[in-house]
């Protein structure tokens, strides 16, 4: 335990409180006005705002994925079981220029979309795609395993009790995966939070629109405004864990439900 703690506190707790400290230079007045400011409240939105969007549809297409992988067979299905790993080994900066390759207006699929009048690239709506490519392996690897032990000799003993289709999704395949699901979300959304280096690429950067929060952090320590950068992180960091605490504490309430459904 005590190398345990000590570990902990040298790689996250120690740099964590450094982080608040550091931020104590301001006074109260001066950090409510560096977080409340436009530019901030902005950025703030559009990280923690499409993070959150894009953990909620890579929960629904990362059940899916997980759903076909384990539970069908099909050519070529261990290589697209390795291909939901390419987002974890690509480096972030590959991964930007690729999707701004892709989403731009004369792409492959920036085209086809410009011509309908949806532009990707260099707006919000390319922000979320990127969260929405690095995100979804977390849920598809945290879901998969957990499915693999579902036994559906389960789901059929359900049916042969006369429960339809819905009634066995709802009563015997999301009571055991809810907490797996809750896990791959918070991971989406605690990863997409935080990403920098492949939506930098495809977000275009313009302040009060397309600008993520780290970005602004990164802008204001080449300004030497280490205060004002920390300000914003130290924001980053309280909601972002607020968030998660939220999530694992629906999560344990899952669990300690499980043995009654």
């Amino acid at each position: 335990m005590g190398l345990t703690l000590t570990w902990l506190s040298l790689i996250v707790l120690i740099p964590l409180a450094g982080l608040f400290v550091r931020s104590t230079d301001l006074s109260l007045d001066q950090f409510w006005g560096i977080v409340t400011s436009r530019r901030t409240l902005n950025a703030l939105r559009v990280s923690f705002g499409l993070a959150f969007a894009a953990a909620c549809v890579n929960l629904v297409m990362g059940t899916i994925v997980v759903w076909a992988l384990v539970r069908y067979r099909f050519p070529g299905r261990r290589l697209f079981d390795a291909i939901v790993d390419v987002p974890f080994a690509l480096p972030t900066a590959v991964a930007g220029v690729a999707l701004t390759s892709l989403f731009a207006q004369k792409g492959w699929l920036g085209a086809p979309l410009a011509a309908l009048g949806v532009k990707v690239a260099f707006t919000p709506l390319g922000i979320f795609v990127a969260m929405i490519f690095i995100g979804i392996p977390f849920v598809v690897r945290t879901v998969q395993p957990v499915l693999i032990d579902l036994d559906p000799e389960i789901e059929e003993a359900a049916a042969s009790l006369g429960a339809g289709r819905w009634q066995i999704v709802t009563r015997v395949i999301l009571p055991s995966l809810t907490p797996a699901l809750l896990t791959g979300f918070a991971l989406a959304f605690a990863r997409a939070v935080g990403e920098y280096g492949s939506v930098i690429f495809i977000a275009g950067n313009l302040p009060n629109v397309s600008e993520i929060a780290p970005l602004l952090i990164v802008i204001r320590l080449s300004e030497y405004r280490y205060a004002d950068a920390t300000a914003i992180a130290v924001v980053m960091l309280v909601v972002a864990f607020l968030i998660i605490l939220a999530v694992n504490r629906l999560q344990r309430w899952t669990q300690s439900r499980a043995p009654l459904n």
